[in-house]
């Protein structure tokens, strides 16, 4: 059973490096909207710098136990991409907050993580150390996983998932899975504990991800009017083959245009005709019909 085991830890250890690789990945298109925008915008670096520092007591933790090599080769590559993307951060981001970074690298990774190993070397041997670490490592675990609450804070407050990006709230919960049956079948509480607070957060932010992508989306659409076109004529010069769009006409100028071509049409159907018998009276009474008819305005051609 105990063969079975390990077998099991081992694949489920190859899959959490798998799987983290990618998380450590993850952050790659938002630092590309970074570089695009040339600032770091509302990203914040609190997330990069608390892994940084969390990879880097896993590779201390990994040192003091056993059958911990794969936590020694996901945490090595954690320490290389987290300082490529605090070191990204610091070059594009403003004054202030690059002075913010700047305090928490020393308060984390330079003063904390030193004065960590100086104590457990000087106070604790043995196994003891490695309790010791592990239970710095669990604690500090589950600050990587409550850093993207300050995230979540602010997707609840703007109503906007724009700095949080999915991608990395579903690989962190995949992630938290595999490394919590790890640690489980190593019956190491210190690796599996942490891991059942980055499923919970994880699927926080998926579910808020979702609520708030939706609701953004319907407030653009009852944004966006639908346009109006409006009507226009074209008139097309047979001589220039130019198409001319002439001014809108209004309602008023329309019903005169209207009226205008009934009368038009009336006058063509006048006749005159010959007057039977000889009657002299005829020409007279034609006349007389065609000058009581309504005499139309001349316009002209501008």
């Amino acid at each position: 059973m105990a063969g079975i085991s390990g077998h099991w830890a081992f694949a489920f250890g190859v899959l959490g490096n798998i799987i983290s690789f990618i998380v450590f990945l993850s952050p790659i298109p938002t630092f590309y909207k970074i570089y695009k925008k040339k600032s770091t915008e509302g990203y914040q670096s609190i997330p990069y710098v608390v892994a940084l520092f969390s990879s880097m007591l896993w590779i201390y933790y990994a040192f003091l136990k056993t059958n911990t090599t794969l936590l020694i080769t996901i945490n090595s590559f954690g320490v290389f991409i987290e300082i490529i993307y605090v070191g990204f951060y610091l070059f594009y981001a403003p004054k202030k907050s690059r002075v913010q970074t700047v305090k928490m690298l020393m308060l984390s990774v330079v003063g904390g993580f030193g004065a960590i190993i100086l104590v457990t070397e000087f106070l604790f041997k043995g196994a003891v150390r490695g309790q010791v670490v592990g239970w710095i490592c669990l604690i500090f675990s589950l600050c990587v996983f409550v850093a993207p609450l300050g995230i979540v804070r602010q997707v609840i407050k703007t109503k906007s998932v724009e700095y949080m990006p999915l991608l990395l709230s579903v690989f962190l919960t995949l992630s938290a899975v595999m490394w919590f049956f790890y640690g489980l079948l190593l019956k190491d509480i210190n690796i599996a504990a942490p891991n059942v607070l980055g499923f919970i957060f994880g699927i926080l932010q998926i579910v808020l991800y979702v609520i708030y992508s939706k609701k953004e989306k319907a407030i653009l659409k009852e944004q966006k009017l639908p346009e109006i076109q409006k009507p226009a004529v074209i008139v097309s010069d047979d001589n220039t083959n130019v198409n001319k769009k002439l001014p809108e006409l209004t309602q008023e100028q329309i019903i005169d245009i209207v009226r205008l071509a009934g009368l038009l049409a009336n006058t063509d159907k006048v006749q005159v005709a010959t007057c039977p018998h000889g009657h002299a009276n005829c020409g007279v009474n034609a006349t007389a019909n065609v000058e009581n008819m309504p005499k139309l305005q001349t316009v002209e051609a501008s």
